[in-house]
């Protein structure tokens, strides 16, 4: 995206330190831009993959929450490993989070979706969330916001990490899950062209 959600929350929590990522170097420039203009000194921005991040660079019970909007559903099934949401993961995210820390995890892909309802519970408490978010009813990011003015539907949930799940049982856990195999159903394109469209405005 292009950092709104990151940059709202900055903003608005002064008292947390964000850092967010992004695989895409011109999406990092834009937010990092954007960020300076508002001299906000709590917001940090890398050029990684959340996968890269989360398995050798955060230190566990380290991290408050851990937000997941639109990852890329990757519709050629080559690249099916390419899928961020996976057990391995999902894994790497309870560690990394305190002891009951938030994962928020938000698509408008419908396969993606039924995965993540599978999955992340098995990790995290987790609740699905009907509607906008209160804090931002017009969507927290430019692709939630360019999906409801198309009456498409956007799915979210968060959950807290489970508190009784040691490391040990989480790996032995990750190895044996389902990786993301679902049919991101080339259909439903329709929103990457019209987020596009909408350019890099907030």
């Amino acid at each position: 995206g292009n950092g709104r959600f990151t940059l709202g929350s900055a903003l608005a929590r002064p008292d947390y330190d964000h850092f967010a990522v992004d695989i895409l170097p011109v999406v990092i420039r834009y937010a990092t831009r954007r960020g300076n203009q508002r001299g906000l000194s709590n917001i940090r921005f890398a050029v990684i993959g959340g996968g890269e991040l989360l398995a050798d660079r955060i230190p566990p019970a380290s991290v408050a929450e851990i937000h997941c909007y639109h990852p890329q559903p990757y519709y050629d099934r080559r690249q099916v490993g390419r899928r961020l949401i996976t057990p391995e993961f999902l894994q790497r995210a309870h560690r990394a989070l305190v002891p009951g820390g938030v994962l928020v995890v938000q698509t408008d892909n419908p396969g993606y979706w039924n995965y993540i309802r599978e999955i992340v519970p098995v990790f995290f408490d987790f609740e699905e969330r009907k509607g906008p978010w209160p804090d931002a009813p017009r969507g927290r990011t430019r692709r939630e916001i360019v999906a409801l003015r198309q009456k498409l539907p956007v799915f979210r949930g968060q959950g807290h990490a489970k508190r009784d799940l040691s490391l040990e049982a989480a790996l032995k856990l990750a190895e044996a899950l389902p990786p993301p195999t679902f049919d991101a159903s080339r259909k439903l394109r329709r929103l990457d062209a019209l987020e596009r469209e909408a350019g890099h405005s907030p």
